[in-house]
């Protein structure tokens, strides 16, 4: 018995001392595109809640400390973090230097999946670095400032209670929608007990609904002529104030984050669910301040569900303005690329082809900073089997897609329950994980795709170089330097929106030598040598805008000789050193 006991103590030691996770180096074969063998180790196939994005976020800063770097830029309502990852090649210059890449998820609570995306996208960045020539060179030149989730009250309030997939939205502060004193007493309920929020529905002889012969789990409606077998009840709950309403002190749509920001705010009397004013919420003034800290930021992704939407402002047609020509070429080049990256997405402006919304992120973004974003509305049913799907109500790709790939694992079968208003009833339907937020086999598929969309949209931020520094001996002492500084990326250093409003400073070329500079112009025409000087500190020239995929040429006048170099200092261009 002895010797038992004391095998038994070993073996656990042996076993205490494996690493089940991890493999060694030879037993791997690299997948292309694929961290081999990552320092952090996280299954993208699940979601986590704001504990497990909190041990994700500090496990990558912790694994990789030339190329990340953890802050919390504020506090939520209920006091959670607000996580934000900087990446960047902390070795090749200051990342305040270098042009930004904001990306954020979460904003509602239901469009969970924006997290992941997010976090997957600073743990590939700091995995792949190590053998991947692209994202060294882009860590190089740029930096990302990634923020998993901005509403992380709402999102642990989603996934640890009983909700449906659309509720609730915000979950920042409880409500009263019937005006009765009592708060969020009819929100939810679970009837049954098993962690879900489904559907109800009673057996009616008159009913507008029978079952789908193609699979008994569907309702469908019946026809003007038919008969139904059954009435739908809504969402499962009960009338708890007893005010003949079911569910009417839901959360969804009291309140809406989405609205809350200083473009285009209204009131929630003209637009529903907006708060007090604009950047009332705590979450969002946070983001706000961050954002106003660091004017690098040239480009901006928020990750919300559902529908495979790439999406742009305005928000309203009054803005429509706003997104000018020059501005809406740089919007619609970048969105068609994503469109090729991520199959079923599809490329819309937000007032035109869904809605009007006012006091909206996009709008805040790039209106008010001048910095292009794209707010990507993931998962769509393309996915399930890359096909579109129809409005057939015959054709049940949900249901077929959950019970030939999920297993059934979707849904919860109708089963009978005796309400206290309505009598014996059926609850059943989808769980809250389906509809809006990936199945695991396809969730870290589609991150891949979002996250290269916002690579690609980051590439595209200003490049900037020394094309070429020429000199030419005017005689007396004199010397004409001629530089041409190339912007090699899509996006200009100034939103047209940005030049309008000067929202942000003008870039600086500044002629490095020891020689008098005597005057220096911006060259608007070489061909005709047409000219604009700068009179006062003709040594810095003040450019308002570098253009994308074109060049501004610069002419001084010295008194003396080189050598000379070039200074670019551009705010979302970076800083940037040339010549000889």
């Amino acid at each position: 018995m002895k010797k038992i006991f004391i095998y038994t103590i070993v073996f656990f030691a042996i076993a205490s001392s494996i690493d089940v996770n991890a493999q060694s180096p030879e037993q791997i074969f690299k997948a292309s595109g694929t961290p081999a063998n990552p320092k952090v180790r996280v299954t993208w196939n699940r979601y986590y809640d704001h504990g497990g994005i909190t041990e994700i976020c500090k496990k990558i800063a912790a694994a990789y400390p030339d190329l990340a770097k953890l802050q919390s830029i504020g506090k939520s309502y209920d006091g959670r973090d607000l996580w934000c990852l900087t990446i960047t090649d902390f070795k090749k210059g200051v990342e305040s230097n270098k042009p930004g890449m904001y990306i954020d998820g979460n904003i509602h609570s239901n469009e969970i999946q924006g997290a992941e995306f997010a976090m997957y996208t600073a743990w590939y960045l700091t995995e792949a670095f190590g053998d991947t020539k692209f994202i060294q060179e882009l860590l190089a030149d740029k930096v990302f400032y990634i923020i998993p989730s901005i509403n992380p009250d709402a999102r642990d309030s989603y996934m640890h209670k009983p909700n449906t997939s659309s509720s609730p939205r915000s979950g920042v502060k409880p409500i009263d929608n019937d005006g009765d004193g009592l708060v969020n007493e009819d929100n939810y309920d679970d009837l049954d007990g098993d962690s879900h929020i489904t559907l109800m529905r009673r057996k009616n002889p008159n009913g507008r609904y029978k079952v789908d012969p193609r699979d008994p789990r569907n309702m469908i409606q019946v026809g003007p002529d038919e008969k139904g077998d059954y009435e739908l009840l809504g969402i499962e709950g009960i009338d708890n104030d007893g005010d003949g309403r079911v569910n009417e002190d839901g959360y969804a749509f009291e309140y809406d984050p989405n609205r809350d920001w200083g473009w285009g705010w209204q009131p929630n009397y003209i637009q529903n669910g907006a708060y007090k004013y604009p950047f009332s919420i705590p979450e969002n003034r946070a983001v706000m301040e961050f954002v106003m800290k660091h004017p690098n930021i040239a480009a901006a992704q928020s990750f919300h569900n559902a529908g495979g939407m790439i999406l742009r402002g305005p928000g309203g047609a009054e803005d429509v303005g706003t997104y000018n020509a020059q501005d809406v070429a740089v919007y619609d080049a970048i969105a068609k690329k994503g469109e090729e990256l991520m199959p079923g997405y599809k490329y819309l402006v937000v007032y035109k082809d869904l809605y009007s919304a006012y006091g909206g992120e996009l709008d805040w973004f790039y209106a008010g900073r001048g910095i292009y974003t794209y707010s990507n509305e993931l998962w769509t049913p393309y996915l399930m089997f890359m096909k579109e799907s129809t409005r057939d109500p015959f054709d049940n790709t949900s249901y077929s897609f959950d019970r030939y790939l999920l297993f059934q694992d979707a849904f919860v079968p109708w089963k009978e329950y005796d309400h206290p208003q309505y009598g014996k009833i059926e609850i059943g339907g989808f769980k809250k994980n389906f509809g809006r937020a990936h199945p695991g086999f396809l969730l870290e598929s589609d991150a891949h795709r979002n996250m290269a969309f916002s690579i690609y949209h980051c590439y595209h931020t200003p490049k900037l170089a020394v094309s070429s520094l020429t000199e030419k001996d005017l005689g007396d002492g004199l010397t004409e330097v001629t530089a041409v500084i190339a912007n090699s990326r899509i996006m200009p250093t100034h939103s047209s929106q940005d030049v309008k409003n000067k929202i942000e400073r003008p870039d600086y070329i500044t002629l490095n030598t020891k020689a008098k500079v005597v005057a220096g112009m911006i060259v608007e025409n070489a061909d005709l040598n047409l000219t604009t000087e700068q009179k006062n500190n003709p040594g810095v020239l003040e450019v308002n805008n570098i253009p994308g995929l074109g060049t501004v040429t610069l002419k001084w006048i010295v008194s003396g000789k080189g050598p000379f170099t070039i200074t670019i200092d551009s705010k979302k261009g970076g800083v940037v050193e040339g010549g000889k």
